[in-house]
């Protein structure tokens, strides 16, 4: 195997990670808001999914469709950032 194969096999295992995580967190974000009604689960749902959502567009624009990588970075960083957002957001409603 060479360098890039290996550095590209490492990416698509660790964002594999991400999105599994990333998903349940989600889900259990999502699940306890149901459970209680709050707002602020569900902006930190609707954060947390943001940022997966940017890692997975991010993975798919990459590997299936083949963008350039300049670009799948700054999809997966406006992403990342509009999620964190909605995150800091969440800490902030009653």
């Amino acid at each position: 195997m060479n360098e890039l194969t290996q550095i590209t096999s490492l990416v698509v295992a660790l964002k594999t990670i991400t999105l599994l995580l990333g998903g349940l967190i989600t889900f259990f974000a999502f699940k306890a808001y149901r459970r209680t009604g709050s707002p602020a689960l569900r902006a930190l749902a609707l954060g947390f999914g943001v940022v997966t959502l940017g890692a997975f567009l991010a993975g798919i624009a990459d590997q299936v469709v083949g963008i350039d990588r300049e670009v799948v970075l700054i999809i997966e960083s406006t992403l990342t950032a509009a999620g964190f957002g909605v995150i800091t957001y969440s800490l902030y409603v009653e």
